[in-house]
């Protein structure tokens, strides 16, 4: 009934808190916070983590989170976003009747004094050590902080948060200029660090790492470095010395050798996931790593310049439980290198080849026959592979659901249609530039590959009106692009505009034969829709624009850059008409002003003005 209270007059807080924690998005929650006063102040009480991005007072920001949210145990200071602190003057053209004199009005004005005189310095734009001790005297139950790209940390603001956030698991300072004094407080007070990101730390060397790795041996199971130039083997020593229960190592450095990487498999036997870009490490230190990390899972290896067949058959004979395995940029590594990983690490799942131009076709073939468990590939500038190494991949792997292919110029049709055959479980296929692949291949994925949900097809220049048609009809897709596929036209996008009711992106940029038809096809058959790419399509206008969003509500994001037939008309109607978007990519000279005054934030401009 109207004007009766059922919920606030009858629940009793702990239920309404139990139902605030169940809610998984942050717009429910943020939606719920605003019914009234109470359900404002539970809903804060609730929450457990804060995000925020760079703002002109970023100090200030701090102590007003502080005391408006009371149980935080993660916060993420990322000064990469740009987000604005929300004016704390009140309205001009309201009145206010409260005396001026107020207590809340006089810290109101002293706060709103403080903040403009801090943004006329450019280093407020940034968190400092004033900023990282009010985070920690406010927030001294924080678990997992997250600090990226802040320069005006240093070593004491860091030390003060140490002695603070005792209960710290998770701590990461990519970007932040921290010293080794800082380093070594956390591990002094924090014992139960598990996470540690160290990566593009300038300012650190061997003996803060050290010191730290003393502090938190008992708990330390993840250490990621990279670009830090007086970080050493000797810090690798000391993790392999102390950290039994290591699970988890980043490395990108060309200071570390065979005899850090080495210390590490020495004494981390639990380790189960291994991410290297390390130019001087060499078959040695992978012969240690085969030998003694046999619980390893994950396995990535970048840019190697003396890593060869050796170092990948000893990971074959003893990493068996292997499950994720990436080489990129390996030029020394060949087909019988990925023979030796095929046929040692069966229960593989996962596995990408990135620019190794002397794997070929039998390597793969080695993957197909041999890993049945693999349920993505990803074959990326590959020259040297051809279609029989798909042709065993469709035979052997069953479980398939992710195929990436990029610049293969010798797989084409027959190796599709052998996956489709075979790969019946198929969910997203994502080709590239791989130019003999056309509508066979395309037709016979959507004959067999029922549960396929996500099909790119970029620059694939034989694929066309028939391939989608097939598509349309065989497979429920949300995600499709077909950027530069100049043979599809309005027939084969109005096939998947009534097929596939469930689309949510769309990328039919560079396409020169589609018109409005397809726009108004989308439109009644694609109300989900909710990203729309259609740069470069010179027969599109305003018309068709206008179909679309009639139906079209959801739509978020809309790029027609270099559309001749679109005016400023057409985005007008796009911004008028679809109440969620988000951004509008166009040239500047389509915007008008009373555009730009409703809706000039979430426009996006192609060429700014010199």
């Amino acid at each position: 009934m109207r004007g009766h209270d059922r919920i606030n007059n009858f629940l009793p807080e702990e239920l309404i808190l139990e139902i605030f924690r169940r809610l998984d998005s942050k717009p429910s929650r943020d939606a719920c916070s605003l019914v009234c006063k109470r359900w404002l102040s539970l809903e804060r009480f609730t929450r457990t983590t804060l995000r925020i991005g760079a703002s002109f007072s970023p100090d200030v920001f701090i102590n007003l989170l502080s005391r408006r949210f009371l149980h935080i145990t993660s916060i993420f200071v990322d000064e990469r976003l740009s987000v604005s602190l929300p004016s704390l003057s009140p309205t001009p053209t309201r009145k206010r009747r409260r005396d001026k004199s107020s207590p809340s009005s006089s810290k109101r004005k002293a706060l709103t004094d403080k903040t403009h005189s801090e943004a006329e310095n450019a280093e407020s734009c940034s968190l400092t050590d004033a900023g990282l001790t009010a985070l920690a005297n406010g927030f001294p139950k924080t678990e997992n902080l997250s600090l990226i790209w802040c320069p005006n940390v240093s070593s004491l603001g860091l030390s003060s948060l140490a002695q603070k956030c005792t209960f710290l698991k998770s701590l990461d300072l990519q970007g932040c200029f921290v010293g080794d004094q800082g380093l070594a407080a956390v591990g002094d007070f924090c014992k139960q660090l598990e996470e540690l990101n160290l990566r593009f730390c300038e300012g650190l060397s061997d003996t803060g790492v050290i010191d730290l790795v003393v502090g938190c041996a008992k708990s330390l199971k993840s250490i990621g470095v990279a670009a830090s130039s007086k970080i050493t083997d000797l810090s690798l020593e000391a993790v392999g010395s102390h950290c039994k229960l290591l699970e988890v190592l980043f490395l990108d450095s060309e200071y570390i050798h065979d005899k850090g990487v080495m210390a590490v498999a020495q004494g981390c036997n639990r380790l189960k996931n291994l991410k290297l870009q390390c130019v001087n490490v060499t078959d040695k230190a992978f012969s240690t790593v085969g030998e003694l990390c046999t619980s390893l899972e994950q396995l990535a290896l970048y840019s190697f310049q003396q890593f060869t067949d050796k170092g990948m058959r000893a990971i074959g004979k003893g990493c068996k439980n292997l499950k994720n395995f990436t080489l990129s940029d390996c030029y020394f590594v060949s087909c019988k290198g990925l023979e030796a990983i095929a046929h040692g690490c069966k229960e593989l799942t996962r596995v990408e080849i990135n620019g190794c131009h002397n794997i070929g076709t039998h390597g793969v073939e080695a993957i197909g026959r041999s890993c049945p468990r693999l349920t993505e590939l990803a074959l990326l500038y590959c020259q040297r592979i051809g279609n029989p190494a798909l042709h065993e991949i469709g035979k052997g792997c069953k479980s398939l659901e992710t195929l990436h292919l990029v610049d293969c110029s010798a797989i084409g049709d027959n190796a599709i249609c052998r996956i489709a055959k075979g790969c019946r479980n198929l969910k997203k296929l994502h080709i590239r530039r791989c130019y003999e692949i056309g509508n066979k291949g395309v037709i016979a994925i959507g004959k067999h590959c029922k549960s396929l949900t996500e099909l790119s097809l970029r620059f694939c220049d034989k694929v066309g009106d028939e391939a989608l048609i097939a598509i349309g009809k065989g497979c429920s897709l949300e995600q499709l692009n077909v950027s530069g596929c100049n043979k599809i036209s309005d027939a084969g996008i109005s096939a998947i505009a009534r097929g596939c009711p469930q689309l949510t992106h769309l990328d039919i940029s560079v396409l020169q034969n589609i018109g409005d038809m397809t726009l108004a096809e989308l439109g009644e058959g694609c109300p989900m829709l909710k990203d729309l790419i259609l740069s470069h399509c010179h027969d599109i206008t305003d018309t068709g624009l206008n179909h679309l969003v009639q139906k079209c509500r959801l739509l978020e994001t809309c790029h027609m850059v270099y559309c001749p037939g679109i005016t400023s008309a057409g985005v007008a109607t796009v911004v008028s008409s679809c109440p969620h978007i988000k951004k509008v990519l166009v040239e500047k000279w389509k915007v008008s002003e009373r555009t730009t005054r409703r809706a000039g934030s979430v426009i996006s401009y192609l060429c700014m003005d010199l």
